[in-house]
């Protein structure tokens, strides 16, 4: 029964859950108190992070193969393979995430290019400095985070992240608006503060794992050998079908965020309000959708493809539950909600009126997520990126785009086409997580022989 199933699953969900909605609340504790400085200053850090969360995606699809890599090494019991993935991810999350701050900090004129408005870009540089190095740390730590959550201990990097969203919040209003002896840095002040809670939240996941007893049969024996081939080609098969995956969600979000900074600023500045405030509940069906990876990779490394089954229709069900009741949140509640975020009266109706559109789009949001967790555990990533890839730029973006431009529906129009591109999203996904599933149990049945990972091959 899915039930059976549904405990375990929340179990190893929770955890990730409040851990990823920590890593969340930094940005958004960030547009609540950079809210406070100026709408200007609102809009810049809507820019910012748009641009970098683009190409931070690219370094999160290598650390979702870690966390694949790992979960099933784990469920075979291979201590030293699930160290090896750890290792090389590490690797190559230190080489990707320079390349991407690099390419942030030095990118100013091709920013210039995106007809965002002239105060916005005279504001982005300091922030976008910080959040561009602040890669580095966020990444290696995601690394290691998802090490931990794959071996089923996520308590601990819980409360690091946790720990490290205080001190955000806390270095946030110390820099920003002057405490403590420092200077008001205003939105330049947002940025240093997210830098250096990122970095002291890795220096934390660092110590738990080098100096955790329950780690120790999965460390490496030598940190510094030599880089293998094919454990780096491990990771970057699943890995860079998970990045190009998400740099077509991601990157069609963006996509919707400068074609809105057209429209002006206080469009922009409501735009930044609801997409946090989605992206915040969406943070639940991730986390499942991760815990999903997991339980599902720790079954197919066991040879037990017919819990996978029961696993995965578990967490669907209670994904769209509980996207369904944030949607009722955003439809009752949204005018209150956008003025939590700032007290400019012109952007609180906006932003209230795309917070409706926001909530329907959840339900069709959580399934999507939900079925890509239970496809990743499977290995069955690349149908599914092209999927997304179609999915995003054929139909989200530019409807949104023909509405919003050519029948002047504005703000509301790119939201209406984003809408239309999760909800098919989700059909899709669910169907094809139905059918590998499917295909995976008879596959089991038919072919004791085989190991597991040779029958899930597409």
């Amino acid at each position: 029964m899915w039930t059976k199933e549904l405990k375990p699953t929340w179990a190893l969900a929770f955890p990730i859950i409040v851990g990823n909605l920590s890593q969340m609340l930094m940005g958004l504790v960030d547009t609540l108190m950079i809210g406070r400085v100026g709408t200007v200053e609102l809009g810049a850090a809507a820019l910012a992070n748009a641009l970098v969360f683009l190409l931070f995606v690219v370094g999160i699809g290598l650390t979702v193969a870690v966390s694949v890599q790992v979960a099933q090494a784990h469920g075979r019991n291979d201590g030293p393979g699930a160290g090896e993935a750890l290792r090389h991810g590490l690797f190559l999350a230190v080489v990707i995430s320079s390349l991407l701050a690099l390419i942030l900090s030095n990118g100013m004129p091709l920013w210039r290019l995106l007809n965002q408005p002239e105060e916005v870009l005279e504001a982005l540089p300091p922030y976008l400095n910080w959040l561009s190095w602040s890669l580095v740390p966020a990444l290696l730590g995601m690394c290691l985070k998802n090490f931990a959550e794959a071996k089923a201990s996520p308590w601990v990097v819980l409360w690091i992240t946790l720990g490290g969203v205080l001190l955000n919040g806390f270095l946030n209003w110390v820099f920003i608006f002057g405490n403590l002896g420092s200077p008001a840095l205003g939105l330049a002040g947002a940025g240093a503060a997210t830098f250096i809670a990122r970095a002291l939240t890795l220096a934390g996941l660092l110590m738990y794992v080098l100096r955790t007893p329950l780690f120790v049969p999965a460390r490496p024996a030598r940190w510094l050998a030599p880089l293998q081939r094919s454990e780096l080609g491990g990771l970057l098969k699943i890995g860079v079908p998970m990045s190009i995956q998400l740099l077509a969600e991601v990157g069609a979000f963006v996509g919707a965020t400068l074609l809105i900074g057209v429209l002006g600023t206080v469009p922009l500045a409501a735009h930044q309000i609801a997409i946090n405030c989605a992206a915040t509940t969406f943070m639940v069906p991730l986390g499942l959708s991760s815990a999903l990876t997991i339980r599902v990779g720790h079954a197919v490394g066991a040879g037990e493809i017919h819990r996978a089954r029961r696993i995965t229709g578990g967490a669907l069900l209670s994904g769209a539950l509980f996207m369904s009741a944030t949607a009722l949140v955003f439809l009752t509640f949204g005018e209150a909600i956008a003025r939590g975020f700032t007290p400019d009266a012109e952007v609180v109706a906006l932003a209230a009126s795309l917070l409706i559109i926001a909530g329907i789009f959840q339900i069709g949001d959580g399934i999507q997520i939900v079925s890509m967790g239970a496809l990743r555990g499977l290995k069955d990533v690349r149908t599914p990126t092209w999927m997304l890839v179609l999915v995003y730029w054929l139909v989200a973006l530019p409807l949104g785009a023909l509405l919003t431009f050519v029948f002047d529906r504005g703000a509301e129009g790119m939201w209406i086409g984003l809408v239309a591109g999760l909800g098919t999203a989700a059909a899709l996904l669910a169907a094809r997580c139905h059918w590998r599933l499917r295909r995976a149990e008879t596959a089991a049945k038919g072919a004791t022989v085989l190991e597991p990972e040779n029958r899930l091959k597409p």
